[in-house]
């Protein structure tokens, strides 16, 4: 009555918040900011900054793959402990754990909130293992960093699916696996030049992600909110954080997307998740003792990764037919396993492994899970169901996890080899059938489409105002 805004909404001041963090002065009589980081970044630098989440990632994944053999020597440890670290770490617990706190929040505050504070706290995680001086301290260095990047992980794939344009999805969303196609790439080649320094060439990988998490934080600081966010945003009215996941399994739609999501990516990515983490030991197991031929091999793996994700995934997944491209990428992982199984430890067939595997990721079942997850929610909870399906994933990755070091002792690599084929197998059959056809629509028209009783609530609500009825506007929830 008195002609006073009202205060905003405890969610909206956190959206403001969030662009970057600021100090506030009031010694001089009134309040001043002084921004920390970038002022604003747009463009291809938004797009680096956001795809970087899979680069962290991913490399923080392939210096603990390449370290663990170390640390264990070094703290006297066995094989279990080495599969805790594993399990808990960036590769599995430790990044479940984060998805399911950041997807929640992405879809409250905004795609750029979590942007503010992962990297902070995945730099303190790594900083303790750089300077690790026992098991523990590891231990704990490893589900900080884990928790860290599971929270950026949604926020990178939703951000770059609603900023980018009806026809070139596949390519945007295709920056983030290339972004983590090149963590590995880079970090086998880092950990080939660092291995004659033993532990300490480790510990030196780990402050190379330090450095990269601290550009990367500064950069991201001036991102713009996405349009898509906003729009769905202003017409929020529930204050819970977790309103999202509500709404999310509110839905039958929803709940078959989430099953078809599991079925193609938690199945493959149990496979990747080992091959990640734990492939120098299979390498070990196929004959290949050296550090730096097991290294030098997961080199050549993932520079394939690269060049397929590019002239494959980014440069086809937009006009080519998805389901070929999908079939093609599952049958060459299946036959990259089944070499390995199958054929004599020879050093040939090592590299048909590689180059089959390399390829097949590049084209596989991560990149179409990032696209199919984006397209396949509406914007309410996009990011939530991306947190909950990547805590599925992780946490299946885990399980296993903890006990592969154990299993390829005990029953061998050919007999492992086999489970896993049959993962794959699963991931094959489940995209090859059920692929959406979602390609070249816009979110907008792909939410029209899968809920279409939200679109006639919504054009009632229009035409009783137009007449002057009353109407609920919470009809959503």
């Amino acid at each position: 009555m008195n002609g006073a805004a009202p205060p905003a909404p405890p969610h909206r001041v956190l959206e403001a918040e969030a662009t970057s963090l600021c100090i506030n002065d009031e010694s001089k009589g009134g309040p001043f900011v002084v921004r920390i980081g970038n002022k604003s970044t747009t463009g291809m630098k938004a797009t680096i900054s956001v795809a970087m989440s899979n680069y962290i990632e991913a490399g923080s994944i392939i210096a603990i793959a390449t370290s663990l053999s170390l640390w264990q020597k070094e703290f006297g440890i066995d094989d279990f402990a080495v599969g805790l670290l594993a399990a808990l770490s960036a590769n599995a617990f430790g990044a479940a754990a984060g998805a399911l706190i950041g997807g929640p929040l992405c879809d409250k505050y905004g795609r750029k909130f979590i942007y503010t504070y992962d990297l902070i706290v995945y730099m303190i995680g790594v900083a303790l293992a750089v300077f690790a001086m026992s098991y523990g301290m590891l231990l704990l260095a490893f589900i900080i960093t884990g928790i860290a990047v599971g929270a950026g992980v949604p926020a990178s794939w939703t951000y770059l699916s609603e900023q980018a344009p009806a026809g070139q999805r596949a390519k945007h969303v295709g920056a983030a696996q290339l972004a983590w196609s090149c963590g590995p790439l880079i970090g086998f080649l880092l950990a080939v030049a660092v291995e004659p320094l033993g532990l300490l060439g480790s510990r030196l990988i780990f402050a190379e992600l330090f450095v990269v998490a601290f550009i990367t934080w500064y950069m991201r600081q001036g991102l713009p909110e996405t349009a898509i966010w906003k729009e769905s945003n202003a017409k929020a009215t529930s204050t819970n954080v977790f309103h999202g996941v509500k709404a999310l399994f509110s839905k039958k739609a929803n709940i078959t997307a989430i099953f078809f999501l599991i079925g193609v990516y938690s199945f493959w990515n149990i496979v990747a998740g080992q091959a990640g983490i734990f492939m120098p030991r299979v390498y070990a197991a196929a004959g290949v003792e050296s550090a730096t031929e097991q290294y030098l091999l997961q080199a050549l793996v993932w520079g394939l990764t690269v060049a397929t994700t590019y002239f494959g995934f980014m440069r086809l997944a937009d006009r080519f037919n998805r389901r070929i491209l999908y079939i093609v990428g599952s049958l060459l992982g299946i036959a990259a396993w089944a070499v390995l199984v199958f054929a004599e430890p020879t050093m040939p067939a090592l590299l048909s492994f590689a180059v089959l595997w390399g390829v097949a990721a590049g084209i596989g079942a991560q990149a179409f899970y990032g696209l199919w997850a984006s397209e396949l929610f509406a914007t309410e909870y996009r990011a939530s169901a991306q947190g909950i399906l990547f805590f599925v994933a992780r946490i299946m990755v885990g399980l296993l996890s903890m006990v592969f070091p154990i299993l390829l002792t005990s029953i061998g690599l050919s007999w492992l080899g086999l489970i896993l084929i049959g993962f794959l197998a699963v991931s094959l059959v489940v995209g090859a059938v059920w692929a959406p056809h979602t390609q070249g629509k816009s979110l907008q028209q792909i939410e029209a489409e899968r809920y279409p009783e939200d679109v006639v609530a919504e054009e009632s609500v229009v035409e009783a105002s137009v007449v002057g009825e009353p109407v609920a506007m919470n009809m959503h929830f």
